[in-house]
């Protein structure tokens, strides 16, 4: 009997298959919105509670430290739950934070929530990462790994785009928030129509009903059932962090996790005090919002073209070039524009370079683990990582209250991607015909 595996990385993909990419790809929407809302209404945190660039430096952290340690317990938790489960307790935990955010009445309140904010958010990346790569046939498995990453910028743009109409209308930060809980919450039920549990972790982990399921699944994708389970992997252990650590994975890993938070590090400086910066040149805040949202523009063209590309290229070597652009875009960015279009337009170029490289790099993440530990292994490089991403708006936030300029800091910060680049192009790894 062949196994269901090898089938769907065969065979061309299913209209259901592509739901459920669909449906990933706009959780991670909803996750570009809900990571970025904080951003939209830190000019209006600052006015209000007249904090300082240090303080709000960490207020814009607080999420990302959430997603580092939600990707690392909630991957875990995937690997041995399932992927579905895990998303859906994601969304609550998503939609509960956004809600609380926006009645938060100080800094250390707003801070909590946004942390809690980021433990679905975390959880949410690793789970969607590792349903994508599992349901998608072999040819199309890095297009739709990068086209779910894509959908980060575009939950930014339109997200933001309706945040700064609120803004503008309410005049209230905690509107973003609001906002932010009812779409998030409104997922729910489009989950649990559109995306099943993965084929792969169901012959991994083997529940009592596997085959039953299995079967629903297969049959739906108008694919013939199995009349038994094909025999379990001879080299299967369980999901565990020891198993990450093997000789066969632990340098890939290693690598991963360097990679992924040196370029999170750069990434979130520039897409977290893009409002911040604007403001102070003296723009309002509404133009600031623009701002950001066309780096969001060139974050879904960065990840479209990446998406596009990676059918003809190694997608590893794409996301490295992709990197070293990000980087010079980001120095360009802190030491040339001072209008609003030339702001916007060096936003633009960095969001490709920059956003182009984290799409891409999900799919080297998602192709890199056995099934087995995908959503595990996924989870540790993000939370791992995510420490560069928290650390990126901090640092920068210190060294602007200790008196750099915008050069300067843009400079130190653009070493993060520079140097993830040079160590991405040192990874070897093998890609499995078989999610």
């Amino acid at each position: 009997m062949e196994d269901p595996r090898a089938i769907i990385a065969r065979e061309p993909m299913h209209y259901r298959q592509v739901l459920t990419v669909a449906t990933a790809t706009a959780l991670n929407a909803l996750d570009g919105f809900d990571v970025l809302s904080i951003s939209f209404a830190s000019p209006g945190i600052a006015h209000d509670w007249g904090i300082t660039r240090a303080a709000l430096g960490v207020v814009l952290s607080m999420e990302l430290i959430g997603m580092g340690i939600g990707a690392f317990l909630l991957g875990n938790l995937a690997d041995r739950i399932g992927r579905r489960p895990t998303i859906l307790t994601c969304l609550v935990i998503m939609g509960s934070g956004m809600g609380l955010a926006s009645i938060a009445g100080n800094v250390m309140m707003l801070s909590l929530f946004r942390l809690f904010t980021g433990l679905g958010i975390g959880g949410m990346l690793a789970a969607t990462g590792a349903i994508v790569a599992e349901c998608s046939n072999a040819r199309r498995r890095n297009l739709a790994v990068a086209i779910m990453a894509g959908g980060y910028p575009v939950g930014a743009i339109v997200g933001g785009s309706i945040a700064s109409l609120l803004l503008a209308w309410t005049g209230r930060w905690q509107s973003v928030f609001e906002f932010g809980a009812l779409v998030t919450l409104c997922f729910i039920p489009l989950v649990l129509r559109l995306v099943p549990e993965t084929i792969a972790f169901l012959l991994h982990r083997r529940p009592a009903n596997a085959l039953e399921r299995i079967n629903r699944t297969m049959v739906r994708q108008g694919r013939a059932p199995l009349a038994e389970l094909p025999p379990p992997d001879p080299q299967v252990a369980g999901p565990g962090i020891a198993q990450l650590f093997n000789p066969d994975v632990r340098a890939l890993t290693i690598l991963l996790t360097l990679v992924y938070f040196g370029h999170m590090l750069s990434f979130y400086f520039f897409v977290k005090w893009i409002p911040k910066i604007i403001v102070d040149m003296g723009f309002a805040a509404g133009a600031a919002g623009g701002v950001l949202v066309w780096a969001n523009v060139g974050g879904m063209l960065g990840s479209l073209g990446i998406s596009l590309l990676s059918q003809r290229f190694s997608v590893r070597r794409l996301v490295a070039i992709a990197m070293f652009g990000g980087a010079v875009a980001i120095c360009v960015f802190g030491a040339w524009p001072r209008t609003l279009s030339e702001l916007s337009i060096m936003a633009c170029i960095g969001g490709v370079f920059t956003n182009g490289a984290t799409a891409g790099l999900y799919a080297v993440i998602a192709q890199s683990f056995p099934a087995r530990l995908r959503a595990g292994g996924t989870g540790l490089v993000i939370g791992i990582g995510r420490a560069g991403a928290a650390l990126g708006p901090v640092l920068a936030g210190l060294l602007f209250t200790a008196g750099w300029s915008l050069g300067p800091v843009a400079l130190m910060l653009a070493c993060g991607t520079l140097i993830a680049g040079i160590i991405l192009l040192t990874l070897n790894y093998r890609e499995s015909a078989i999610a």
